[in-house]
């Protein structure tokens, strides 16, 4: 079998989807995202079409196919579980001349749905001549190679481009949680701005022409001065390279991201913000506190420590904070911790309330120390930590030796 491989731009163009099932919940959020009108024809759907439908982004008729559907349709995919249905609506689509895709009978469609790996802007489609598992096979290679950097791609290094910034958040310090689009911008980036935070191990996988510049960003110690990463991004942007700005957790958390953000608008440089896993939530799961629990707590409270209650500068309203049930987490809180923990008693929080430190969260170095609100402050205590104030922390110990 001989194909022609085709792109096709279905942006405002109705796609007609016979079938409710898995095939159809598989395929429906690609067409969604080429921008097609999709409309499906099924007596019953999968819970996830239902609720595409209830949000109005499909259109739903609950009943079988009729010839008609086929009307102005552009492409059609036949993805019913019964044989002479599909026929039906191939020989439809045949006498209508619309392309077919068959779920049941690959030789009788008239169209094909290859495997596909997705790479930035880069879309890549494989065939198998007629075997969907060589073809899946194929797409995962080159997806993986795409993703880890070895494979590039010559077009990608010698086309001239315009040089764009990209926050990552790398997520909390294992370097296994950094998301896949984060890792897919490390893979062809041509600078890498980096702070301690940051998983450093990720920096192993770097092309060995990529320029790495190390932020720092120690505490009270040797760093970058904002202004300077802001600078030294901008400029090399501006050279038409790719920057990635790779930091700890999230960008948007305590992570100066909007400042950078700021300055590349200012300077005309394209910003992509990837999000990462935030220490403020991973810390706690990572220790078997979960910061919400049915029954226990509702909300949960995400507070920098770095200056400490009193503080002219202080943003943060301690007291209201004590009268709260909910928990609270402090982020780089390790330094104020006693001002702090003093603050929120004399608020009103029971000293008695559990309390954990959750020091290099994720890694292989990750240490907990329990203790509650009142005794935090006799524990030896090193950054990065993440604290947590609130009822969720006695949970651990029901949680213990399921959560690894």
């Amino acid at each position: 079998m001989s194909l022609y491989p085709l792109g096709l731009r279905l942006s405002g163009r109705r796609v007609l989807v016979v079938g409710g099932g898995v095939l159809a919940t598989r395929r429906v959020p690609a067409l969604l995202a080429a921008g097609a009108h999709v409309d499906v024809v099924s007596p019953v759907v999968t819970p996830a079409l239902q609720d595409l439908a209830d949000k109005g982004r499909i259109g739903w008729h609950g009943r079988p196919f009729e010839p008609s559907d086929v009307d102005e349709a552009w492409l059609v995919l036949a993805a019913t579980n019964e044989p002479g249905v599909n026929a039906q609506i191939s020989a439809r689509c045949d006498a209508e001349r619309v392309f077919c895709v068959r779920a049941d009978d690959g030789e009788a469609a008239t169209a094909h749905t290859p495997a596909v790996a997705r790479h930035g802007e880069v879309t890549v489609a494989a065939f198998g001549g007629g075997d969907p598992r060589r073809a899946a096979r194929l797409r995962d290679d080159i997806a993986e190679k795409l993703a880890d950097g070895t494979f590039t791609g010559k077009a990608f290094r010698d086309a001239p481009k315009q040089g764009r910034v990209t926050l990552v958040g790398a997520g909390p310090g294992d370097p296994e949680l950094i998301t896949v689009r984060g890792r897919r911008a490390l893979a062809v980036a041509d600078v890498v701005v980096v702070d301690r935070l940051a998983p450093h191990l990720l920096l192993d996988e770097l092309r060995p022409d990529v320029e790495i510049f190390d932020a720092a960003k120690i505490p009270y110690g040797r760093y970058a001065a904002q202004e300077k990463i802001n600078a030294f991004i901008v400029e090399r942007a501006l050279q038409g390279l790719d920057v990635v700005r790779l930091k700890g957790g999230d960008a948007f958390v305590f992570g100066r991201g909007g400042e950078e953000v700021a300055a590349c608008a200012a300077a005309g440089v394209p910003v992509t913000v990837v999000p990462g896993v935030t220490s403020a939530i991973a810390a706690p799961s990572a220790a078997g506190i979960p910061v919400t629990h049915r029954g226990v707590v509702h909300d949960f409270t995400v507070v920098s420590g770095h200056v400490p209650p009193g503080h002219p500068k202080s943003l943060v309203d301690w007291p209201a904070l004590a009268r709260m049930k909910g928990t609270l987490v402090l982020l780089m809180a390790i330094e104020n911790l006693p001002a702090i923990t003093a603050a929120l008693i004399d608020g009103g929080r029971d000293a008695d309330t559990p309390a954990a430190v959750i020091a290099d969260a994720t890694t292989t170095r990750q240490e907990v120390v329990r203790a509650t609100l009142g005794t935090l402050g006799e524990h030896e205590l090193r950054p990065p930590a993440t604290v947590v104030i609130g009822q969720v922390v006695a949970l651990e110990e029901e949680l213990r030796g399921t959560v690894r």
